[in-house]
């Protein structure tokens, strides 16, 4: 088997991990390089072309990109910027997305729109790219979904499309724990093309439990069956916790003497990683339920984000959760909006424009449970906020997060705001609402649950009396070093010198 080289490509300080499926671990490999990277000295910059989610980030230049690739940037220890992720699609519907370009929405289409679109959306992606190259010594990329997918392999800006653009090696995942890792490598890379098989440098087994004698044969057959190398097998990381890109896990927590907090799945939820340091709370029972649960017991119940706030809204009446808050709030429960949770615990919701309706004007009332109304504009509110708690029942905690937001939420009464801000450029400004017996409260702010301060004036003001709150900026820095150690280790020497440090 010829020993691959990535002098034979133009881009030979990119390597671009593509997986047999999506989440085969892509992410995950993305930012377990990046932070590698990074612990050796190097200048890195993760990267994906394209990035289909509803959790997104602000950058520190005004955009915003997948969550994914804001986490990688943490790992590469550099500021989000939006050339990380120059094409992000935020599904609205089944059949239609917001199309972000460099970091700004631009238009809500259609797929068959979109898909003629690429062309202007692969220059942008290759004007990200180019910036990148100058400014770092390396480029770590991850595809999107599968290579392999020929109902999409026309104008393809994600994959292949791109590393043919742009000259660069590429390396395979798969995920063992699935089953079938054998067919799914031998099988994506049998429906490339032979250029892009020439492409491929080797595959990288993921998730494998067990005893590696028993691996062994299948990796041989492997090797001999494609002529490409397995340039490592990385164990299953249990317990591994890093921000999710889309997927929701759904797993409970099962704490004794906890706080009980129920999120509703909506149909469009956004930004779900708002709850991860809820999950990890050592006295938080956290417990995502479909909008038609019959089981709703909590002590606070969280309304979450939202793509489609009026659409979720509605789905939410149909399933009876006007009656559900209401008798929650009768038994002395607590109820938080965020986002468009917010805007839905309101007195209505105008879309006069058809933000959120390919043009259709629409108007609903809202829950009624705070004293603000909404209207939905085009531009898109996108910034990091700082903030001190401006209600008595908060303690004057201080709180950092962020806004992605089209709506526009005026509050009847300013005494009825949840914070002050303190952000240089909006300091002395308020944000949020609380009702006037205190048991209902709303913001824009994401990551409202991050900072442990503000966590844990929440969960109090929900009835927990524990000071528990972990730090999540600690917890994240401490399972990426464990994640690049692992990869270290199970990687193989030659390939880390070779292809990812490029000595």
């Amino acid at each position: 088997m010829e020993k691959p080289s990535l002098k034979r490509f133009s881009s030979n300080k990119t390597l671009m991990i593509q997986g047999c499926t999506s989440d085969a671990g892509k992410t995950v490999m993305v930012a377990g390089l990046c932070r590698l990277l990074r612990n050796k000295g190097l200048n890195v910059a993760p990267f994906k072309p394209q990035n289909m989610a509803l959790n997104s980030a602000v950058t520190t230049d005004g955009g915003e990109i997948g969550r994914a690739q804001a986490l990688q940037a943490i790992a590469a220890g550099v500021p989000a910027r939006t050339d990380f992720n120059p094409v992000l699609l935020k599904p609205s519907s089944d059949t239609g997305s917001q199309v972000i370009i460099h970091g700004k929405a631009i238009s809500d289409m259609q797929a068959q729109d979109y898909h003629d679109y690429k062309q202007v959306a692969m220059n942008a992606v290759i004007e990200s790219f180019d910036r990148l190259t100058t400014q770092f010594s390396h480029v770590v990329v991850e595809g999107a979904g599968s290579p392999a997918e020929i109902n999409l392999r026309a104008g393809d800006i994600a994959n292949m499309g791109f590393a043919e653009e742009v000259d660069c090696p590429v390396i395979i995942i798969a995920d063992i724990d699935r089953g079938g890792v054998f067919a799914h490598l031998v099988g994506t890379l049998d429906l490339l093309s032979k250029t892009e098989q020439r492409r491929v440098v080797g595959f990288i087994i993921n998730k494998f439990r067990g005893d590696i004698a028993l691996l062994n044969p299948g990796l041989e057959w492997l090797e001999e069956r494609t002529g490409k190398p397995v340039l490592g097998v990385v164990p299953y990381l249990h317990n591994l916790f890093l921000d999710a890109e889309d997927a929701i896990n759904i797993e409970q927590s099962h704490s004794e003497n906890a706080l009980s907090v129920v999120v509703p799945i909506l149909p469009r939820i956004s930004n779900h990683t708002d709850f991860d340091a809820l999950r990890l709370h050592p006295n938080v029972n956290l417990k995502f339920v479909p909008v038609d649960s019959i089981d709703r017991s909590a002590d606070l119940i969280v309304i979450p984000g939202s793509k489609n706030v009026i659409s979720d809204l509605h789905a939410l009446f149909d399933n009876g959760w006007q009656e559900t808050l209401n008798r929650h709030l009768r038994y002395g429960g607590k109820v938080l909006g965020i986002c468009g949770g917010y805007q839905m615990l309101g007195e209505s919701i105008r879309d006069p424009l058809g933000i959120e309706n390919a043009g259709i004007s629409a108007q609903t009332v809202g829950f009624g449970l705070l004293n603000c109304k909404t209207e939905l504009a085009p531009a898109k509110q996108l910034t990091n906020v700082s903030a001190v708690f401006d209600h008595a029942k908060f303690n004057s905690a201080s709180v950092k997060g962020y806004e992605i937001h089209c709506g526009l939420t005026q509050i009847h009464d300013q005494s009825e705001a949840l914070f002050t801000l303190t952000s240089t450029d909006k300091s002395g400004g308020k944000e949020g609402c609380v009702n006037q017996d205190g048991s209902v409260a709303g913001t824009y702010l994401h990551g409202l649950f991050d900072e442990p301060n503000a966590c844990n004036a929440i969960l109090n003001w929900a009835g927990l009396d524990q000071q528990n709150a972990l730090n999540l900026d600690a917890i994240r820095e401490q399972q990426l070093n464990r994640l690049a150690d692992s990869l270290e280790h199970s990687l193989s020497k030659e390939f880390i010198e070779e292809f990812v440090i490029g000595l």
